[in-house]
């Protein structure tokens, strides 16, 4: 087998069917090895009605082919809940998993929630907040 590259000169590579097992990866050589990243989707719960199942809407951003702006996609995935513990509105996290069913292919984990409050605690307190709170105590 010859592989050649703009990066590199032609390689000869022994090639047989005989000794080739099928998706042997011990066959393949280092440069050829599949590269797989994990997909982790992040979305919204929008359907609980199947058992051990709910629906999750992904919402990314991409470029218009013509316009070149950002506009959003919406995707739905069917994802695995095998405690039906998520209601609608909740956020989650999807996982690759093996296929579950025809539809299935994700994990539903949770996303612990956003803490809003931190925001608050680390800046100091505005001016205007503490002559507010002085005046509700003077007028009481």
């Amino acid at each position: 087998m010859l592989l050649s590259s703009t990066f590199a000169s032609p390689l000869h590579l022994p090639c047989s069917s005989s000794n080739v097992a099928v998706g042997a990866a011990s066959s393949r050589p280092a440069f050829l090895t599949r590269i797989s990243a994990a997909k982790q989707l992040t979305g919204r719960v929008v359907t609980t009605k199947a058992n051990k199942t709910v629906g999750v809407e992904v919402v990314r951003l991409a470029p218009h082919p013509k316009y070149h702006r950002r506009e959003r996609i919406k995707k739905k995935y069917q994802a695995h809940d095998p405690e039906n513990q998520f209601k609608v509105g909740d956020v989650v996290e999807l996982l690759r998993s093996r296929p579950i069913s025809k539809t299935k292919h994700f994990l539903a984990v949770p996303v612990p929630p956003r803490d809003t409050r931190r925001k608050a605690q680390l800046l100091p307190p505005l001016q205007s907040d503490e002559e507010d709170a002085a005046a509700g105590e003077e007028s009481q």
